[in-house]
């Protein structure tokens, strides 16, 4: 009898303990029950390790790391993992009781894609939950083949980590998270994957992405590295208008960051990269405005973050 699962569910762990008891919950709660849970616990100093040893699951697997961050928790937790696919979990995010379900039905139907992924809401307050802004025409009823993953990610992204999966051979042969980048290391990765191969969305939406518990805009997260990340791919920028256009917003975003840090050298230097014919008027304007008023506006972000404000200030 083969007692390998379906499914490895990965899920980083470092100081959620506000968040990883209902995370874990909804993981457990999976209509689709061939799977186990690798948590990797990446040096938490809060009470998310009693929280979640306090679960008496047999799906669950707990390891533990020196702290080394997402990319090296998620690294390990791939390593730990005996089935076939892995799927991406964060510690704050949540599945719906289908979420495994409908990427096994995505798995089924494209066998052979790089990557798979299903829809998803954005909550950034309690009272507005809303589906992602996926990029695509078709009004699609199933899972189905991402013709162009840049164009379908110019406003949020197609694949979200908490809502992706994928073979782990293929995790291991693509290099995995680079360690190097302490944020957007999923961004490399998806990037890597769709020059190359297939990506499979499932529109059906079974996850929630918590945006209401990020931190401020304006928090330094090793800019430096994102700067080199988003110019990391300008040798296929040139024959591939999407891709040039979805890194342009990226590069919007770190300079709007950069700027509000005081980060002057890597704001000047994301400037040059930019083509503003690719971004809006919105974007533009916001490049425009003054550094205090940027402050100030970031200075209230958390605030307004609770009210429709926000979508219209800093959503695309």
């Amino acid at each position: 009898m083969n007692n390998t699962p379906f499914f490895s569910v990965v899920i980083p762990l470092y100081n959620k303990e506000k968040y990883i008891s209902e995370c874990l919950k909804s993981a457990l709660d999976q209509n689709f029950e061939d799977y186990e849970i690798v948590i990797v616990n990446d040096g938490s100093t809060d009470q998310s390790v009693t929280i979640v040893e306090s679960f008496s699951s047999d799906k669950i697997k707990l390891f533990h790391q020196k702290n080394a961050g997402a990319s090296a928790a998620r690294n390990n937790g791939v390593n730990f993992a005996t089935a076939k696919y892995v799927a991406f979990l964060d510690a704050d995010d949540i599945w719906k009781n289908n979420h495994l379900a409908c990427l096994k039905a995505s798995i089924e139907l494209h066998p052979n894609a790089g990557l798979y992924a299903n829809n998803y809401c954005i909550k950034y307050n309690i009272n507005h939950v809303i589906p992602a802004q996926i990029n695509i025409v078709e009004n699609a009823k199933q899972p189905i083949i991402i013709e162009d993953f840049f164009k379908a990610s110019l406003n949020d992204t197609i694949v979200w980590t908490s809502a992706a999966a994928m073979e782990k051979t293929k995790f291991i042969d693509y290099g995995m998270f680079n360690p190097i980048y302490l944020s957007s290391q999923d961004l490399d990765l998806w990037i890597r994957i769709a020059l190359k191969e297939p990506i499979v969305f499932n529109p059906e939406i079974t996850m929630i992405y918590d945006k209401s518990i990020e931190g401020s805009l304006g928090k330094f997260e090793d800019n430096a590295a994102r700067f080199i990340l988003f110019n990391s791919f300008t040798a296929y920028e040139k024959d591939n208008l999407y891709l040039k256009k979805y890194l342009d917003i990226k590069r919007y975003g770190l300079a709007l960051r950069t700027k509000i840090n005081g980060e002057t050298k890597i704001y000047k230097d994301t400037l040059k990269t930019l083509n503003y014919n690719h971004l809006n008027f919105k974007q533009k304007t916001l490049l425009k405005t003054p550094t205090f008023l940027l402050q100030l506006l970031n200075t209230v972000r958390p605030y307004i973050i609770k009210s429709k404000i926000y979508l219209y200030l800093f959503k695309s």
